[in-house]
């Protein structure tokens, strides 16, 4: 597990919002992991790369692999699709999101959308989508519960 924070976006949130970021990441993949049907279970930890980066970087990336020439607020990109994607089932991928973007959407705080927007990829990556009302309602339902666990302490449960 990777949390990359760009250069030009350094400086943006101070390092004991990045470390609690960091943390509350990692318990979501962890949480996530647990609840994986074997062989990417409890037995072995998922791996995901989080990368905060501003919006030129991500509009890059979302005119080269989405075909949208404009700035979005997360990109998630999976190891689990195309060809050879069963090989490795903990390597779930990559998720970026753009810190300006998260910062102009942000109505309760940047830490808090950033989180929002972690979650959101992660269950992108997780395989869920959003493309029908009955989808969105259990991605969304993924989420919800995916932050109510990086939120507490003690042992991660399954999320």
């Amino acid at each position: 597990m990777a949390f990359l924070v760009d250069r030009p976006v350094r400086g943006r949130l101070g390092a004991a919002t990045l470390r609690r970021l960091d943390r509350r990441v990692r318990r979501m993949v962890r949480a996530a992991g647990l609840a994986e049907p074997a062989p990417a279970g409890p037995d072995l930890e998922l791996e995901v790369t989080t990368r905060l980066t501003d919006d030129a970087t991500i509009r890059e990336l979302n005119r080269a692999y989405r075909g949208r020439d404009r700035p979005t607020d997360v990109l998630a990109f999976s190891q689990r699709e195309g060809e050879g994607g069963d090989l490795h089932p903990h390597l779930l991928g990559d998720i970026v999101i753009s810190l300006e973007t998260a910062a102009r959407q942000a109505r309760r705080g940047l830490e808090r959308e950033v989180l929002f927007l972690a979650a959101h990829g992660l269950c992108h990556l997780l395989g869920h989508d959003h493309k029908t009302d009955a989808e969105e309602a259990e991605m969304n339902r993924r989420m919800g519960a995916l932050l109510r666990e990086s939120a507490r302490a003690g042992p991660v449960r399954p999320a």
